[in-house]
């Protein structure tokens, strides 16, 4: 029988009698959880794992792929909320993407709070509240994108530029390490990356005038291990690329800039380039893949001459030691605010008739580049999945209007990809903007930009949801949604693809082979964050946060949605 869509939305009355059900004094008392210690192993194979969500991206590879195949493309439309959990605050931009620990789920929210409570009731187990020094410097939102785990601990980073130890059982502090000066800009954003024993962070704070830098920590008492500057002190100028790599050209003063690098060789030590979001790591080759944003100041290359190396690329690194593998640079001396920022992916793909280790990236530029795992070189490069007029146009006095604006593109959502249909999974914005030079000076701890960019009143704004067919580049198919997106994709075995992202606080279901709309679930508040799977006992179900977005104006909210196929 052919699958009926079917649409809800949960209103004031339908959350309270959830709540209700999952109060006290609603069901009969709860049987002793087990807090379950994250192995090295548990990690290695968290790609098989249905049962678990143990890392941002469900794997070392970012994947966002679960195995489990109980809710499929024929009855994906019956799903109903199962539970919430409403945090209580505090609001802000709500992007935790949650772990699962066999039936235990550690989420985050806005202002560092991180919350453990029962997978299978929404039972709250324990809450720890970071008490952030002073107000944070941030630019984009208090936002926190989750906790990583590893042995009988969780870890979160934080807006004031802490990473702190927790013990998974009571979420008391074991260790709490400062990473960086919170006064001069820095702050932590992204969940952390367990690996080998180690804690892998990155800092944001590039829109304030610093220096990013990408950590690691050891596990066991918070020591460093290696920090991997992303500016580096030495050849952060490159070569003064007149054109993109794959040959757009950017219209730069290239005999202009070289003629005052002189003037402005210290630059780097104010150069920027954030890592906003999680690493991916092969464990074959232990090589950590990180995407590094917008140089400093972001929008005015007259006072940063050169390529401004390494922002706006990836860069393979060696995960044991933090040495440089190699690099590839999407916009040499970016004035766009293109920054590479979505998470890398791990997949293969076809190359010269065989299959080749690739790692992907969704640009803000519109395009998603697929590179060789071992070399960075470019394999192919898809077809834009949002429109693009305009491109790498100089920004003027008066303004200039360019495509993809300064969200992108695709802006820190994570995509994900499924082996099966050899398709990743993209979200997209289209929201033209207008770019406006001025030039201001440096002051620590203040805003940086070098100029503005500004959306365009009376132009039209929507998003795209994209498949991308890893193999040849070309779209698959795409849906246009009402608003800009921003938050995550989820693939499951059983051929469904799930996103939110738009304002509306629609959560969506979508055939992963044809784009089919099976369902959708209206949250209430904007469902900005990357959702994930799950399974106990042998029941799968899907979970996400509602709660906005800063960048995008989505209404926030403070639940955490569950749904799951109704109960027979």
């Amino acid at each position: 029988m052919k699958p009926r869509k079917r649409s809800g939305s949960l209103l004031l009355p339908s959350c309270l009698a959830v709540l209700f059900l999952l109060s006290p004094g609603g069901v009969p008392a709860l049987a002793q959880v087990t807090h379950t210690p994250v192995s090295e192993q548990m990690l290695m194979n968290a790609a098989a794992d249905g049962k678990n969500w143990l890392t941002y991206g469900k794997n070392y590879a970012n994947t966002r792929y679960s195995p489990s195949r109980q809710i499929n493309a024929q009855n994906a439309s019956l799903l109903v909320p199962r539970w919430v959990y409403q945090t209580g605050g505090p609001i802000g931009s709500f992007e935790t993407t949650p772990l699962v620990v066999n039936g235990i789920m550690y989420l985050t929210t806005p202002f560092n709070h991180a919350i453990a409570v029962d997978a299978k009731t929404g039972k709250q187990l324990w809450r720890y509240e970071h008490k952030i020094a002073g107000t944070p410097i941030i630019c984009c939102g208090p936002n926190n994108r989750g906790l990583t785990a590893w042995g009988d601990r969780v870890y979160m980073a934080t807006l004031d530029a802490h990473l702190v130890a927790l013990d998974q059982k009571t979420g008391k502090v074991v260790w709490d390490v400062e990473v960086a000066d919170a006064t001069a800009g820095y702050s932590l954003t992204l969940a952390p990356l367990a690996y080998k024993g180690m804690i892998i962070v990155g800092n944001s704070g590039a829109e304030y005038g610093v220096r990013g830098f990408v950590d690691a920590y050891s596990a066991a008492d918070g020591k460093r291990v290696w920090r991997f500057w992303t500016i580096p002190d030495t050849g952060w100028e490159g070569k003064f690329s007149p054109t993109t790599p794959e040959g757009e050209k950017l219209n730069r003063e290239i005999n202009k800039e070289k003629a005052d690098f002189a003037k402005y060789k210290d630059a780097w030590q104010r150069g920027g380039g954030s890592t906003w979001m999680t690493p991916a790591v092969d464990p074959e080759t232990d090589t950590l893949f990180i995407m590094v944003g917008n140089p400093s100041p972001d929008l005015d290359g007259e006072i940063r001459p050169g390529d401004n190396l390494y922002t706006e690329s990836m860069v393979a690194i060696d995960v044991r030691n933090g040495t440089y593998k190699w690099h590839y640079q999407y916009v040499p001396h970016d004035v766009w605010d293109l920054d590479a920022v979505s998470p890398a992916v791990l997949f293969e793909t076809m190359a010269d008739g065989r299959r080749v280790k690739a790692v992907g990236h969704a640009g803000k530029t519109g395009w998603f580049y697929i590179h060789d795992r071992a070399t960075g070189k470019l394999i192919r490069r898809s077809q834009p999945f949002v429109p693009q007029e305009n491109m790498f146009a100089q920004p003027t006095p008066t303004g200039v209007r360019m495509l993809p604006g300064a969200n992108g593109g695709s802006e820190w959502s994570p995509v994900a990809y499924s082996p099966v249909t050899q398709m990743v999974y993209v979200l997209g914005l289209h929201q033209p903007m207008w770019y406006i030079t001025h030039s201001s000076p440096f002051a620590k701890g203040k805003l940086w930009l070098g100029s503005a960019f500004v959306s365009i009143p009376g132009e039209e704004q929507w998003g795209t949801f994209t498949a991308i067919d890893v193999n040849t580049g070309k779209i698959a198919w795409q849906n246009k949604l009402p608003d800009p997106l921003i938050g995550g994709a989820l693939a499951t075995a059983g051929g469904v693809v799930f996103t939110g992202g738009d304002g509306t606080g629609n959560f969506y279901a979508f055939d992963a082979m044809t784009g089919k709309e099976i369902w959708r679930f209206n949250c209430g508040a904007g469902v900005n964050a990357a959702p994930i799977s799950f399974e106990i006992d042998g029941e799968q179900f899907i979970a996400v946060a509602a709660g906005g977005v800063f960048q995008t104006n989505y209404r926030y909210g403070d639940t955490v949605f569950v749904f799951g196929l109704p109960k027979k």
